[in-house]
């Protein structure tokens, strides 16, 4: 038995406007394409894990330690306007 699916209902949800030639190859086109989903689906066993890389990753980051740095004196000194004790930058957001 074909899948019924309702191609308008779908295009509406993803805001599309489709004309009627579009409506009608998608609704030749959908079922194909949810067989093959359905098939990649079959494929997974169960003795391989579910990945998001096809190739292991792993992050390397230095270890987090405290190292010397700035003032906040010093990080001002070279700032073209500082005021109490942050740097003054032109406003770019509307108060409302």
């Amino acid at each position: 038995m074909p899948l019924e699916i309702d191609i308008e209902h779908i295009a509406a949800l993803a805001r599309l406007d489709l004309t009627d030639e579009e409506l009608e190859r998608y609704r030749r086109q959908l079922p194909a394409i949810l067989e093959a989903a359905a098939r990649v689906g079959e494929v997974a066993a169960e003795h391989v894990p579910p990945t998001s890389h096809p190739v292991s990753r792993t992050n390397v980051l230095r270890p987090d330690e405290e190292r010397p740095c700035l003032t906040q004196e010093e990080a001002l000194s070279t700032a073209p306007a500082g005021e109490s004790g942050r740097f003054r930058v032109p406003r770019i957001v509307e108060a409302e």
